[in-house]
């Protein structure tokens, strides 16, 4: 089994991959300097092939000692959350992202020259097609279509971008991986001074199913949403990008390569909050909703092609979004009760 340093780690999809990796035998290093959420606990905790240190992703010298003996490199560190971010934190999304893929990959090219490392594995971003007017966005389509109009979109095509040039220079095998709308468990409400209100319920400065679920519980009726609601997003639980990631690792068909991680399922943001509500209120409360104004960069239609990563590492997301909701509901809802959302 290999050695992967997993930067990131204690990130929402971070904390997916590293039990996904334990799981599959691996020994993994992770790294994180709680920036988001600050420090957070996790099941992994204490696991014997697991190492943990906290520190910062843009320290070259850190990330290079870190990567003594490891196989793989997993950049995941980055800077990020839910659109309101996208508005609250523009400048420092860039930059910030832009310092910590630039140290990654400096270490990254030691570790290869010194014989040790293989292959960095990167964690892009559906936000790569932010600006296509074509569905479903195909592997490729992000060098055809116009860049995104977001910093965070462009940072993260910068992303690939480095991977590809790190093997253009220096042979530093690649491959990228794009999440589409990471569901699951874990997310707490962001450090940070910006505040977002929605209706009369301030955002967790997440993602859409959370801030739903928060606002649900705590009792807002009609229910907030952004827009009318006809937004199309691929709900893909936590678990399945873990596992299609940690293929991506593995696999020998991924070197060089790029992939969709995704659902097949197409489900809009008013189908998903009306879901939601019903979870919670049951069938007999009547579901009322108004549309807030929607942010710049909240994109219309996020729509994948998952066919390349089901094709070339047999990967497909078989969590239904039922099954994530019943996981995230009550999480969500002890987190509101606890006082942490």
């Amino acid at each position: 089994m290999a050695k992967v340093l997993v930067t990131g780690s204690a990130g929402f999809i971070g904390g997916y991959l590293v039990a996904e990796l334990l799981e599959r035998g691996h020994e993994v290093v992770g790294v994180d300097d709680f920036s988001k959420y600050g420090p957070v606990s996790q099941s992994h905790e204490g696991h014997p092939r697991f190492r943990f240190v906290e520190g910062d992703a843009r320290d070259t010298d850190l990330l290079t000692d870190l990567l003594d003996g490891c196989d793989h490199l997993v950049a995941g560190a980055a800077m990020i959350g839910g659109i309101s971010y996208f508005h609250a934190y523009a400048y420092d999304l860039l930059a910030t992202n832009e310092r910590i893929m630039a140290a990654t990959c400096d270490a990254a090219i030691r570790a290869h020259r010194d014989g040790g490392l293989s292959k960095v594995t990167y964690l892009s971003s559906s936000m790569v097609f932010e600006s296509t007017e074509h569905w479903p966005s195909r592997e490729g389509d992000e060098r055809r279509i116009p860049p995104p109009l977001s910093s965070y979109g462009f940072q993260k095509l910068a992303v690939e971008y480095y991977a590809r040039a790190a093997w253009d220079q220096y042979r530093l095998p690649y491959t990228i991986v794009r999440p589409f709308n990471c569901v699951g468990v874990g997310e707490g409400r962001a450090l940070g001074q910006a505040e977002v209100l929605s209706g009369n319920v301030k955002l967790a400065m997440s993602h859409v199913v959370p801030d739903l679920v928060q606002k649900i519980v705590k009792g807002q009726d009609p229910l907030h949403i952004l827009g009318e609601g006809d937004q199309v997003r691929h709900y893909t639980y936590g678990g399945d990008l873990a596992r299609g990631i940690a293929l991506a690792i593995e696999h020998p068909a991924a070197r060089n390569e790029d992939f969709n991680l995704s659902t097949a399922e197409s489900t809009t943001v008013l189908e998903l909050a009306e879901l939601i509500w019903r979870k919670i209120k049951g069938p007999d409360v009547p579901f009322r909703y108004v549309s807030d104004e929607p942010f710049q960069y909240d994109v219309r239609k996020r729509v994948p092609d998952t066919t390349k990563a089901a094709e070339v590492l047999g990967f497909t997301a078989t969590t239904s979004l039922d099954e994530m909701l019943d996981e995230v509901i009550p999480w969500v809802t002890r987190a509101v009760a606890e006082g942490r959302l």
